[in-house]
């Protein structure tokens, strides 16, 4: 059996942890500028009306015999604000696609080769918080994409620090760390005049082996194609009910806790 978490080692690893314990005093002292960086980071994506996001994610489960698997997946997300919403999730167990008009929610599992769908009108927003509350889809990574992601990242946060500087393929970025009484998070934030979140890392602390869920954001664009949003069912597919889809969790089946949202 293994136990699941969201919201992912070595001589070489213990012997950059150990020079990391001189900086971390330092780091502290950052509190004010880390939320500062996190903000600017909040207020550039919450401006941008339109998205197109591909993405890398890694989920560390732990095996009753306290071995660490990583099951990986890829993936895009389109956003239009307020209600259209797109995201696609393809990894070695599941390939599944979420399609949201402001009207109806089509999940669409290509692998079970059926689709459901559900009148869900709103905002994208509130479709993430139905998915979460009801159908326990928890994707930590949709948070980057809210329009108030600042306060929903800051919530509980008891510590925050500047880290320094770090490389995502090839992009310089802003390393910053933050503490919650259950979670540590990390994210790197493209420097510049485009405060793109290019990596978020969450670690459950309170999980025997502090796995961690590790979001990976390649390709951002602030366009999205004209029927992003239109859902036309492959004819050799069936429409079922919602409760009736086959598992699309990430992770096969053989979990015993799922956890890691981080508020």
């Amino acid at each position: 059996m293994m136990k699941q978490v969201i919201p992912r080692h070595g001589i070489l690893i213990g012997a950059a942890l150990m020079v990391s314990v001189s900086i971390m005093p330092a780091a502290r002292a950052q509190n004010g500028e880390a939320e500062k960086l996190l903000k600017g980071m909040a207020d550039y994506v919450s401006g941008q009306k339109t998205l197109t996001v591909t993405y890398d994610s890694d989920i560390e489960v732990i095996t009753s015999k306290l071995q660490k698997i990583q099951f990986t997946s890829s993936g895009q997300v389109q956003l239009s604000r307020p209600d259209k919403l797109r995201a696609t999730r393809t990894g070695g167990y599941r390939d599944v696609e979420i399609v949201f008009d402001g009207k109806m929610l089509t999940v669409n599992n290509k692998d079970g080769k059926d689709y459901a769908q559900i009148e869900a009108p709103g905002t994208a927003e509130e479709l993430i918080d139905v998915l979460r509350d009801k159908h326990g889809v928890v994707a930590p990574g949709a948070d980057l994409l809210l329009s108030n992601v600042f306060n929903v990242l800051m919530t509980d946060v008891v510590e925050a620090a500047v880290i320094g500087k770090g490389v995502i393929d090839g992009v310089e970025c802003d390393h910053l760390a933050f503490r919650n009484v259950e979670t540590d998070w990390q994210i790197w934030i493209e420097s510049g005049a485009k405060p793109i979140p290019r990596k978020y890392v969450i670690t459950s602390k309170g999980i025997g082996e502090a796995p961690q869920y590790t979001l990976r954001i390649k390709d951002w664009k602030t366009d999205v194609a004209a029927d992003a949003f239109a859902f036309k069912a492959d004819p050799s597919f069936k429409k079922i009910a919602l409760g009736d889809l086959s598992d699309i969790d990430e992770v096969p089946q053989g979990t015993t806790t799922k956890t890691g949202d981080k508020r």
